[in-house]
């Protein structure tokens, strides 16, 4: 018989959990989960997978997913944010994996967000700083891109990202130490 990991324990239970309630009772109800997490998610695909498209369908496949298995939900120790992203980490994984078969690669698209009266030097210097750091997050090793992307553009708590990867929390703290010295050190930035 094998010891079951007992989850981090949450000091104000899951935000989310009133509204995961009334989306078990009426589907209807799942868009307010929807509405609040269809960016994140988003960005989470879009950060792994590099293409509008195949992010914005692999959002739709999550959504799709999690509508589907809502009423199979349980709080077992963890939120409902760190289970949707579990979906998505394995949506993006099953992209990802159809992609290597197909061997696409996605053209990368500019940002387009520069304002009319905005300074030119000062947007070039931006979009140059925005592309090394993508760049120099792209070439992290898949787990700490992960830990990287969950934590600091979807805002999740180590121990969501830790539900989401299977790892513990303290794991996911490790790696995370490590994903930033690596930038650092690949950004040419000093280190702790």
């Amino acid at each position: 018989m094998t010891a079951q990991r007992q989850p981090a324990p949450r000091p104000f239970g899951d935000p989310d959990a009133g509204a995961v309630r009334a989306a078990q009772a009426d589907r209807a109800a799942f868009e307010i989960l929807y509405r609040r997490y269809l960016d994140r998610v988003y960005a989470y695909a879009f950060y792994q997978l590099g293409d509008h498209h195949d992010a914005e369908d692999a959002t739709e496949r999550t959504f799709l997913a999690a509508l589907g298995a809502i009423g199979g939900y349980r709080d077992r120790g963890s939120t409902f944010r760190a289970w949707l992203f579990r979906i998505a980490h394995n949506t993006v994984a099953n992209t990802l994996r159809s992609r290597a078969r197909r061997r696409i690669e996605p053209l990368p698209d500019e940002p387009a967000w520069a304002a009319a009266d905005a300074d030119p030097a000062g947007l070039v210097h931006r979009a140059e700083e925005l592309h090394l750091v993508i760049r120099a997050v792209a070439q992290l090793p898949a787990d700490r891109r992960q830990v990287v992307l969950l934590r600091f553009v979807d805002g999740l708590t180590p121990a969501e990202i830790g539900e989401v990867l299977g790892r513990s929390a303290g794991a996911v703290r490790v790696l995370q130490h490590r994903s930033l010295r690596d930038l650092a050190a690949r950004l040419g930035r000093p280190r702790d």
